[in-house]
């Protein structure tokens, strides 16, 4: 998941299945580019995703500081693992469909990110034309 004041790429379910999304730049505001990915992909990017919330919930209690993200690379090599295999499946294809996306907060969840996901869901609707 990126994240710069609002969703930038990530994995959602989109009907019912997991998709990859990604902000795209050359429109206005909340259009995304989306594409489908394959049950192990997801499966990987849930296991990477682990990794990086219980990272999170470390340093939110002051037992690590940011130097120990794994995303920086070199600190947690299952987490560079991953990056590797999940590199190639993370470019929006030219098939990718462009759809809107609406951000909604969940009530009474205070830890932004956790195992099961981050403390928000997404609506997905088809662009107006």
């Amino acid at each position: 998941m990126e994240w710069y004041g609002e969703p930038w790429a990530g994995l959602a379910d989109i009907d019912g299945k997991p998709h990859y999304f990604e902000i795209d730049h050359s429109h206005q505001g909340d259009e995304y580019q989306v594409w489908p990915v394959g049950e192990a992909v997801a499966k990987l990017e849930r296991e990477q995703w682990a990794i990086y919330a219980r990272w999170y919930e470390r340093r939110e209690a002051g037992e690590v500081g940011q130097e120990s993200h794994p995303g920086h690379g070199g600190v947690d090599a299952r987490y560079d693992e991953l990056e590797l295999l999940l590199a190639p499946h993370r470019s929006a294809p030219d098939s990718a469909r462009r759809l809107r996306c609406e951000l909604r907060f969940v009530a009474d969840v205070d830890v932004r990110y956790r195992v099961e996901g981050p403390d928000y869901w997404l609506r997905w609707r088809p662009r107006p034309h």
